[in-house]
């Protein structure tokens, strides 16, 4: 989609047509989506109950013959949200798509092996439509990797959402001592829903003290207290598109070692930042960040993966890891978050959410990175 389309909202058929060309070199017919959050990229449909057969024949014939199923609950929504498309009303969605395409004689009807479980292939084969049902994992998630103007704006508004809650909090002194991990989280949550937030990404992690050396605690009912670093780690969804953000603050008085490992982390994550271009290798950006953080002596402290991609789930590819495969394009968006943790004394993490651009990446996630003592 072109950055002139990006105010205009998606353009489905153009993503369908993108599907069809890995329909035609995966050498299937047709590919059946059962995956809701697929389905939405492909159609727009928001429903809870939905199935959608998507042929590889050309444009004007294969949408045509495009079919989205759902049940009688949807019937007004999926006619107001997906009116390009032939819609079938069943309960059991995915046997009526299959059934119709069994009726016209497809062939290889591919199907998300990795969405779809033994128990619903198993009703799907017991049809026996003389279909042949060929596993193709990953399609639509290989489509969805590479975000267009339209879904970088939708991640722009959700980062600003979660900015402009985050700074709330602080203005309005909800990060105290004396308040409790879920008193926080709730009014972090609270404030991105003011801020235009649609729904929040994840449960918000709020870690005091030792809890902040656990890289995805939840919020208990522990006191923040002086002294404590307090990570706090968060998203807002908007227009369905998810935001990542972490900030690690600390209350009252920064001591020594925790201003010398915040610094730490922040130059780890400089460095992964500054490592997202084009080309690159996913574990080369790791390395970059990861690196720093190991010449500290501290490597076996830093114990999960660099970061990952973001969009309509809040985790889905690329993965930015040690081993992680593949090479980064123009336009993917991820998160860069390097963590140290001191198991029992407290632990920092930096997060923000990136896309890959020529020249440098786009930073999403505004809030300042310097070592915040909030008093």
């Amino acid at each position: 989609m072109s950055a002139d389309r990006a105010g205009l909202g998606p353009d489905y058929a153009a993503r369908r047509g993108a599907l069809r060309s890995l329909l035609v070199e995966t050498g299937v017919d047709a590919l059946l989506v059962t995956d809701l959050v697929n389905i939405r990229y492909l159609t727009g449909f928001t429903g809870s109950n939905a199935a959608l057969l998507v042929h590889s024949w050309d444009m004007s014939e294969a949408e045509d013959r495009t079919v989205i199923g759902t049940d009688g609950r949807y019937r007004d929504q999926i006619a107001a949200q997906v009116p390009d498309l032939h819609g079938e009303i069943a309960r059991a969605t995915a046997r009526r798509i299959v059934e119709l395409a069994g009726e016209w004689q497809l062939g290889r009807v591919g199907f998300e092996s990795h969405v779809v479980t033994v128990d619903q292939h198993r009703g799907l084969v017991e049809q026996r439509t003389g279909l042949d049902l060929v596993a193709t994992p990953g399609l639509v998630e290989q489509l969805r990797t590479v975000k267009d103007e339209y879904e970088i704006e939708q991640l722009r508004l959700a980062c600003a959402a979660g900015d402009a809650g985050l700074s709330s909090l602080l203005e309005r002194g909800g990060l105290r001592p004396g308040r409790t991990e879920r008193e926080v989280a709730r009014d972090l949550e609270w404030a991105m829903f003011e801020h235009g937030a649609e729904a929040v990404s994840f449960e918000t992690i709020v870690a005091t003290g030792a809890n902040s050396a656990v890289p995805h605690h939840r919020p208990t009912d522990a006191v923040l207290a002086s002294g404590d670093f307090v990570k706090i780690d968060f998203g807002a969804v908007v227009g369905g598109y998810h935001s990542d953000m972490t900030r690690t603050f600390v209350l009252d008085s920064a001591s020594d070692w925790q201003r010398e490992v915040y610094e730490l982390v922040a130059e780890a994550q400089r460095a992964g930042s500054k490592a997202l271009r084009p080309g690159v290798h996913a574990a080369e950006v790791d390395a970059a960040s990861r690196s720093v953080i190991e010449a500290a002596g501290h490597g076996h402290l830093f114990v999960h993966g660099l970061g990952h991609g973001v969009g309509l789930r809040i985790h889905e590819a690329p993965g930015i890891a040690k081993n992680a495969p593949g090479t980064l394009l123009t336009g993917v968006a991820v998160t860069v978050e390097p963590g140290v943790y001191f198991p029992g004394r407290g632990g920092v993490r930096i997060e923000d959410t990136l896309v890959v651009r020529e020249g440098g990446p786009e930073l999403l996630t505004h809030t300042s990175k310097d070592l915040t003592v909030v008093d």
